[in-house]
C-alpha cells in the first residue's frame, strides 16, 4: 500500500480519495491470496494523477494482456488487476441501489470475463477448506434456495430500523447482516470480494462517510476469516458462531477504533496461552520461515494478519540484515538461513 501514501500526504481532495479507493482495490485481492503486477500499480497512479480515466485503464490492462501471453501460474495475476480496476471503478461511483439486482451486477461487473458464471447464481452445493478452522467448511447456503435467501435476507434489512439504535448497536446489527449475506456465497467464486465492495457502499448510503479505508486495503483476509467464524459452530467441540471478530474490524472501520486484528486469534485452536510473551514464535516473519523455508509472502500474511507489503518490507529487512536471502523465483524457489543464524 506504500505505492500511493504519497498521494494521502498531499492531501489533495481527488488525489487523495482515488488513492485511498485503490488501496481498497488492491488490498481486495488478497482475500484469494491474489497480487497485483506492477504495471497495474503504474496504470493506477496515472488514474490518481488525472492523466487516465478508468475506462481507459481498464482498456490498457485489456491490451497489456492481449499482447503477452500469460502462463497458467500468472492467470490469477491478470484476475488481480483487472478485478482491481473493476473495483476502483465501482467504488468512484455515487449511485447505489440496496437490492438483490445492485449485488448480482457488482459481481456480474467484476468477474466478466474472468469466470464464466460472473453473474450467475451457483446450482450446486460447495464447501471450502478453511485454515482457521483446520480444514473444516462453512455450511453455505443450499443451491435450491439461494435466491430466495437473498431476498429475504434483503426484504429483512429493507425493514429494518435503526432509529433508536446507538452506533455500536447499530454496527453490531450490521455485522449480523454482512454474516448472513457471505455466508449464502451466492456465487461459485468472488463472494468476499463483492460482499465488501456491496458493503462499502451500503455503508457510504447510511451516512458513514469517513472510514478508515486502510482495514480494507490491509485487512481484507481478517475480515474473510472474521465472516467464517461468523457461520461455523461445532458444538461436540465446543465452538460457537461468533461475531465478535466482525465487530471488532467494523468498529475498526467505523469508529476508528483500534482492536488488534490478527487472524492467528481466529482459528479456532487459538488459546491465550499461544500469546507472543510466552511464545513470540508464533508473531515472527522468521521464525514462520524457519519452520516452513518454501512458505510464500500470504501464507505468511494470512497467519500474521499483516499486509503483504509489511511482509514484504520485513523479509527485505531479513535479508539486508544477513538472516536470510533467498534462492530461486519467488513462485517456485526457497528461503535460506544463513548459517550461524538458526537458533
Amino acid at each position: 500500500m506504500e505505492n500511493f501514501e504519497e498521494y494521502l500526504r498531499q492531501g489533495e481532495p481527488d488525489r487523495s480519495t482515488k488513492a485511498q479507493q485503490w488501496q481498497i482495490a488492491i488490498g481486495l485481492q488478497q482475500v484469494d491470496g491474489l497480487q497485483t503486477s506492477e504495471y497495474l500499480i503504474s496504470t493506477a497512479k496515472q488514474n490518481i494523477e488525472g492523466k487516465l480515466n478508468l475506462t481507459q485503464v481498464k482498456q490498457l490492462l485489456n491490451e497489456y494482456y492481449q499482447q503477452q501471453p500469460v502462463q497458467k501460474e500468472d492467470s490469477r495475476t491478470e484476475e488481480a488487476d483487472k478485478v482491481s480496476a473493476r473495483v476502483a471503478e465501482i467504488l468512484q461511483e455515487t449511485s447505489f441501489s440496496f437490492s438483490p439486482a445492485e449485488y448480482l451486477s457488482i459481481h456480474r461487473r467484476l468477474f466478466k470475463d474472468i469466470y464464466p458464471f460472473a453473474g450467475v447464481v451457483r446450482d450446486y452445493n460447495i464447501t471450502k477448506k478453511e485454515w482457521v478452522l483446520n480444514g473444516e467448511t462453512v455450511l453455505y447456503g443450499s443451491a435450491k434456495s439461494l435466491m430466495a435467501t437473498l431476498e429475504y435476507d434483503f426484504e429483512q434489512e429493507k425493514k429494518f430500523n435503526y432509529q433508536d439504535l446507538s452506533i455500536a448497536e447499530s454496527i453490531a446489527h450490521l455485522a449480523h447482516f454482512t454474516a448472513y449475506l457471505w455466508q449464502i456465497h451466492l456465487f461459485g467464486e468472488g463472494n468476499t470480494r463483492t460482499t465488501a465492495v456491496f458493503l462499502i457502499k451500503y455503508l457510504r448510503n447510511l451516512g458513514f462517510k469517513q472510514v478508515n479505508n486502510t482495514l480494507f486495503a490491509e485487512h481484507s483476509w481478517y475480515f474473510r476469516n472474521a465472516l467464517v467464524r461468523a457461520n461455523y459452530q461445532d458444538l461436540s467441540q465446543g465452538i460457537h458462531k461468533s461475531l465478535k471478530y466482525l465487530v471488532a474490524f467494523l468498529e475498526n472501520l467505523l469508529l476508528g477504533k483500534n482492536h488488534l486484528l490478527q487472524n492467528r486469534k481466529l482459528h479456532i485452536n487459538y488459546t491465550d496461552t499461544l500469546n507472543d510473551s510466552v511464545n513470540p514464535r508464533y508473531n515472527t516473519v522468521l521464525s514462520l520461515i524457519k519452520d516452513n523455508n518454501r512458505i510464500s509472502a500470504a501464507e505468511i500474511s494470512q497467519q500474521l494478519g499483516l499486509s503483504l507489503s509489511t511482509v514484504e518490507r520485513k523479509t527485505k529487512a531479513l535479508t539486508d540484515q544477513g538472516w536470510i536471502h533467498r534462492i530461486g523465483s519467488d513462485k517456485t524457489g526457497h528461503w535460506h538461513i544463513v548459517e550461524g543464524r538458526e537458533s
